[in-house]
C-alpha cells in the first residue's frame, strides 16, 4: 500500500475548517486540489484498487482526526479572543480558491445561462443558512436518553454530507440542529459512546454523498461546477463577522483576510503542479 503521508497535513487543514462553524471542509479539499480525487477515493474503496485507495484515505482520516481533537482549544481561543480575524481569514482562504474553480470549470467555454442560473440559486440558499447562526451551540444535551443519540446519529449523518459538499458547513448545520455543543464537548472529553453513534452517521453519510457527486461530476460535469462555486461563495455571506467600529482591530481583520488570500493562492501553486 503506497501511503500519501502528506495528506496528514491536508487532512489537519480540512479537520480544522469542519470545527469552524460557516466554514466547509470540502471548500478546503478544493483549495487544496484533491476534491476529485478524495470523492473517488471514498466511492473506491470497494474496489479492486481499495488500497490505493486507502493510502490516500487513511493519513487524511488521521489528520483531520488530529485536528479536531486538538485543533478545538486553539479554535476555541480564537474565537473567544479575534472572532472577526479567524472569519476574515476564512474569508480569504474561500475567495482565494475562486479563481482555480472558474478555471477548472472552464467557465468561459462551457458555461451558460443555465449554468449561471445555478450559480446563483446555490449561491443564494447556501446565503441563506446566515439568518439561522446562533451565538454558540446551546445547552449540552442528555446522552443517557436513546432519543438523543438517534438524534446524534442523525446529525453526524447529515452534517458529514455537508461536511463533504464545498461551501455547506457541518458546523453551522449542527449548530442549527442544536447539538454543535454536545458533540465537541464529547471530543474534548473522549466520550466513546456518543463519538462512536455520531461517527457510524458521519461515515453512512460521507458514503452516500461521495457516490450521488460521483454521478454528477462524470456525467454533468458543468452543472455540478456551478453550484459548487456557488456554494462556496455563498458561504462567504454565512461566516462574513461585520466590521468592528475599532480601528486597530479592523487593520488586524484585513490583515488576517490578506493571510488567508496569501495562503489559498500558495497553496493552489502547490497542489495544482
Amino acid at each position: 500500500m503506497n501511503v500519501e503521508w502528506k495528506n496528514i497535513f491536508r487532512g489537519l487543514l480540512m479537520g480544522t475548517s469542519d470545527a469552524v462553524p460557516g466554514v466547509s471542509g470540502g471548500t478546503i479539499a478544493v483549495i487544496l486540489g484533491i476534491y476529485d480525487r478524495l470523492i473517488e477515493a471514498i466511492n473506491g474503496i470497494l474496489s479492486r484498487e481499495w488500497k490505493k485507495h486507502l493510502g490516500f484515505l487513511i493519513p487524511l482520516g488521521v489528520g483531520v482526526v488530529a485536528a479536531l481533537v486538538t485543533m478545538s482549544h486553539v479554535i476555541e481561543w480564537l474565537f473567544a479572543h479575534y472572532p472577526n480575524q479567524t472569519y476574515f481569514f476564512f474569508i480569504g482562504l474561500i475567495i482565494g480558491v475562486l479563481p482555480y474553480l472558474f478555471h477548472k470549470a472552464d467557465v468561459k467555454s462551457n458555461f451558460q445561462v443555465g449554468h449561471y442560473m445555478l450559480l446563483v440559486i446555490a449561491a443564494l440558499l447556501v446565503a441563506s443558512l446566515a439568518f439561522f447562526k446562533e451565538p454558540s451551540g446551546g445547552a449540552l444535551l442528555d446522552t443517557t436518553k436513546t432519543g438523543v443519540l438517534v438524534t446524534l446519529f442523525f446529525s453526524g449523518f447529515i452534517a458529514s454530507m455537508a461536511m463533504i459538499v464545498p461551501g455547506i458547513s457541518g458546523s453551522m448545520l449542527l449548530l442549527i440542529m442544536g447539538t454543535y455543543e454536545t458533540i465537541f464537548n464529547a471530543i474534548g472529553e473522549f466520550n466513546l459512546l456518543v463519538i462512536g453513534i455520531f461517527g457510524i452517521g458521519v461515515v453512512i453519510g460521507i458514503v452516500s454523498c461521495t457516490k450521488i457527486i460521483r454521478y454528477f461530476l462524470t456525467n454533468h460535469h458543468a452543472h455540478t461546477f456551478a453550484v459548487i462555486i456557488g456554494l462556496v461563495i455563498g458561504s462567504v455571506a454565512v461566516i462574513f463577522p461585520g466590521f468592528e467600529r475599532e480601528v486597530g482591530m479592523s487593520i488586524l481583520s484585513i490583515v488576517t483576510f490578506a493571510l488567508g488570500l496569501v495562503a489559498a493562492v500558495s497553496l493552489g501553486k502547490i497542489e495544482y503542479k
